[in-house]
């Protein structure tokens, strides 16, 4: 019998069967995980790790799809059309929650047309200088940024993407009157700061590490709640205390399946990615890319994106930043 019928045949039997029964005969076939990414980047290695430690657990092989595009719509719009089964799963991550925000029109609800099952791993971002720049702590940058208005640039990767709205954020939480300056990706980005062309950037911590080893650019301060493993000595935003002493931003992914999916399926799913996220090797791999891997329950990846969604939104709309 032709692969194709094989499935056909066994989505069908699975259709027939109630709730309960389809949550206990999951999964019949293999698993995809579609990746809003291209393939070789943290996003791609993270459904990767993880996907292997599934397919052991699950009986079934776990397949990765690579599906990049703007806003990860052509991945979202994948998933939400499928069957909602379980075999179809989507990396959903911060830039999710941002595309939700940014866009006007998406073919898809960021949050009602998935289920999510559960983070996979958070990275922090940071605001870095040019080694020998002038800005040695993140005190000197708010020192000259509010004794000289409109001056200080502060270079991110695109309009729209988690840094850059991070970056708007700082602004406005520090009350600074800076120019926020977005490149076309992040080697462009670190070209401008070590050229002098920007003063700084916020980027993701992992792509500045070698930058900062080579010493070629100077860790001010990261944007997350805790300080970095990578970088102990390097702190926080919010440790500047004031109006930013709340501040925290990092960066996420985690999976989710189509709404709809049934519960029982969904927790499967979650309490198997969790006991692969507690393993030794997939968190050494994950700790290899400068990424922390960070399970949790479906409700709490529901609130974690909602909670993304409603804080983008309104920093694009105090950034007056035009929706696409």
């Amino acid at each position: 019998m032709q692969p194709l019928r094989r499935s056909l045949l066994a989505a069908a039997a699975l259709a027939a069967l109630s709730p309960r029964a389809r949550a206990q005969a999951y999964p019949v076939r293999p698993v995809r995980i579609v990746v809003p990414n291209a393939a070789g980047g943290a996003a791609d290695i993270t459904a990767r790790t993880v996907g292997q430690k599934l397919a052991a657990a699950l009986g079934q092989s776990v397949v990765i799809e690579n599906k990049p595009s703007a806003g990860g719509v052509v991945a979202g719009e994948l998933v939400s059309r499928a069957e909602p089964d379980g075999h179809t799963l989507l990396l959903v991550s911060s830039g999710t929650a941002v595309s939700a925000a940014l866009f006007s029109t998406l073919p898809f609800d960021a949050l009602k047309d998935f289920a999510p099952i559960s983070l996979l791993a958070t990275f922090d971002l940071a605001i870095v200088a040019r080694e020998g720049g002038g800005f040695a702590t993140l005190a000197d940058l708010l020192a000259h940024a509010r004794a000289h208005p409109g001056q200080l640039n502060i270079g991110t990767p695109q309009i729209g993407t988690t840094q850059h709205l991070a970056a708007e954020l700082f602004k406005a939480m520090a009350g600074i009157d800076a120019q926020t300056v977005p490149f076309n990706g992040t080697p462009p980005v670190i070209t401008a700061v070590r050229g002098g062309e920007v003063d700084v950037m916020v980027d993701i911590l992992g792509g500045l590490m070698p930058q900062i080893a080579a010493k070629a650019l100077r860790p001010l301060a990261v944007l997350g709640a805790q300080r970095a493993p990578q970088l102990p000595q390097v702190p926080t935003v919010r440790e500047s205390g004031g109006a930013l002493a709340s501040f925290n931003v990092t960066s996420w992914n985690g999976l989710a399946a189509p709404a709809r999916t049934p519960p029982a399926v969904v927790e499967r799913l979650a309490r198997e990615v969790q006991a692969a996220l507690a393993q030794a090797d997939v968190k050494q791999r994950l700790q290899d890319l400068n990424l922390r891997a960070q399970g949790s329950t479906p409700a709490q990846l529901s609130e974690h994106l909602a909670a993304d969604v409603r804080r983008w939104s309104d920093v694009i709309a105090r950034a007056r930043i035009p929706r696409q």
